[in-house]
């Protein structure tokens, strides 16, 4: 079979492109894991557009509490982006590990999210964040939440001829801190056994507020634990309330037994690590100047 190489100039180009070819067509970005799961398949697209020569979907724009990833936005820009120094390391900390460096070098925030793999590392952060993705396609543009738009495991909302073009979020209001921790048998190169994030705020007084956390890679997509939110929420921060915080995520988890861990390890490391990012989150308060509450 003859693969057709697409490079549209415009997005208006790559729509069309894709809407005239149907299902036959994929669309490539840095390529990691549509070439990886083409060779393990035997089956590759009848046609690939390569959306790397469209203007300004490589860029991260914003500052303050607004942001937007293009969605060709590298895992290594995001690594090396001063303006996630601080209140927003969790960004730079779930980048750092995905892949070796050069996997980082053109591997895409879009695809990563489109692949829609349960372990993609970048997930659980943007889900802290409210992230909404906004999509372009033959019948206009939308904008959906993330949490929506990932639906199962390599299944998304997107449509065939839809181009991804940017991933929008906002920092939380109040001062906070967030933190991002992997399990696996190393720190980069490797699948996830559990992923989790976590953005905390502390109200004047000393009591979580408006606390975020999500865990990836122990269910069949990664998810907001809003049950372990509401329990958090205006609360002190203490050794008990720390248990409970495991207790809690640890129901949470859905995981399943496979070769790199079983499932009981991965409902265990699910429990760890959420008392790790709160605690770490917390402790990071005071090391972030960002402060823009009243309360």
């Amino acid at each position: 079979m003859k693969l057709e190489f697409l490079a549209p100039q415009t997005l208006q180009d790559a729509v069309t492109m894709a809407k005239a070819r149907g299902d036959a067509a994929r669309f490539i970005a840095g390529g990691t894991d549509l070439v990886i799961q083409a060779r393990k398949s035997g089956t590759w697209p009848e046609a690939v557009i390569n959306l790397q020569q469209i203007p300004d979907l490589g860029e991260i724009k914003g500052s303050g509490q607004n942001f937007s990833l293009g969605s060709l936005v590298t895992h290594r820009q995001i690594e090396r982006e001063g303006r996630f120094a601080g209140a927003l390391e969790a960004l730079r900390e779930s980048a750092c590990v995905i892949g070796g460096h050069q996997v980082r070098n053109v591997a895409t925030v879009g695809g990563n999210l489109c692949n829609a793999s349960p372990a993609a590392d970048m997930v659980p952060i943007l889900l802290c964040l409210n992230a909404e993705v906004a999509l372009a396609g033959s019948e206009g543009r939308r904008v959906v939440p993330l949490a929506s738009f990932i639906e199962g495991p390599r299944k998304t909302k997107r449509a065939h001829d839809e181009v991804m073009t940017e991933i929008a979020f906002s920092a939380p209001a109040q001062k906070f801190a967030s933190a991002f921790l992997k399990g696996g048998r190393r720190r980069a190169m490797e699948i996830s056994i559990v992923a989790m994030a976590g953005v905390v705020s502390v109200s004047r007084d000393g009591k979580l507020t408006d606390v975020r956390l999500a865990m990836g890679a122990a269910g069949p997509k990664a998810i907001r634990l809003t049950e372990v939110e509401k329990f958090l929420e205006g609360k002190a921060l203490s050794k008990d309330v720390l248990e409970e915080t495991g207790r809690l995520a640890a129901a949470a988890a859905s995981p399943i037994d496979d070769v790199r861990a079983s499932a009981s390890f991965r409902r265990h490391l699910a429990g760890v690590y959420a008392r790790r990012v709160v605690e770490l989150s917390w402790n990071r308060i005071s090391e972030v100047g960002n402060d823009r509450s009243a309360a």
